[in-house]
């Protein structure tokens, strides 16, 4: 395995970590902006205003994302592992 091969598997992994974590993180962005401009308009500053609706918005949308991460995830496994004797004899 030569130094293209290791940066080529390291740049998929991460851009599969980005991919799967878009999601949820996108959720709990937009959904702390919303509270955060209620919170300014009602001068209303307890921590714990925005912190549950974050966490229920992004559990929601992790259990709508599920199975779109799992399908990702398993191809991306699947592909990995298929292709450990190409990487090995250096193709």
């Amino acid at each position: 395995m030569n130094a293209q091969t290791t940066i080529d598997l390291t740049r998929q992994a991460m851009m599969m970590c980005l991919m799967i974590g878009a999601p949820v993180l996108v959720v709990g962005m937009v959904v702390g902006l919303l509270i955060g401009f209620l919170q300014a308009l009602t001068q209303v500053q307890d921590q714990t205003v925005s912190f549950v609706p974050k966490i229920l918005a992004m559990a929601v949308a992790l259990a709508f994302t599920l199975p779109w991460i799992f399908q990702k995830l398993a191809g991306y496994t699947v592909e990995l592992f298929s292709n450990i004797p190409d990487r090995i004899a250096g193709g």
